[in-house]
């Protein structure tokens, strides 16, 4: 049977490599999250609630504003990973996204990774972990959505 990945370059990418990027790739992450912060606080203030008053814990406009910062960051990864195969916290390490082909993922498979890394993160960073038992050193979402990450070598 022949293996999907095999065609991939090599080296796997270690997980040490994707934490090291996941910390950098936290930062832009968190410069979104703010700005979206600032949007919510200001049309909860438009709204009428008052200069001091802050967003009720559990409300719907905090859920609300849950759910955008991990579409934002969805959004960030998914199109980073599209358009060149790799995030802002990618790039220093040499790490890429590809599809088992060897080519560019398909936005399908990028939405179904980060969903899977995400399901992965809240479970302790499970799925992520997986990669150091793993023969192939794939995490949940690389097996998950077809794709594996690389490090490239160096020019």
């Amino acid at each position: 049977m022949n293996d999907p990945l095999a065609s991939t370059p090599k080296p796997r990418t270690h997980i040490g490599w994707r934490l090291l990027a996941l910390l950098y790739d936290f930062w832009p992450a968190l410069a979104l999250w703010m700005l979206l912060s600032a949007a919510f606080t200001l049309i909860y203030y438009l709204t009428g609630h008052g200069a001091r008053q802050n967003i009720a814990p559990f409300s719907a406009l905090q859920i609300a504003l849950w759910l955008a910062c991990w579409l934002v960051t969805g959004a960030y990864a998914v199109i980073s990973w599209r358009r060149g195969g790799q995030t802002l916290g990618m790039r220093p390490w040499r790490l890429k996204v590809l599809a088992a082909d060897g080519g560019a993922p398909s936005w399908r498979a990028l939405c179904l990774r980060y969903a899977v890394a995400t399901f992965s993160s809240l479970l302790a960073g499970l799925g992520f972990w997986w990669a150091w038992v793993d023969r192939k050193k794939l995490t949940w979402h690389d097996r998950a959505s077809g794709t594996c990450m690389v490090r490239l070598p160096k020019k």
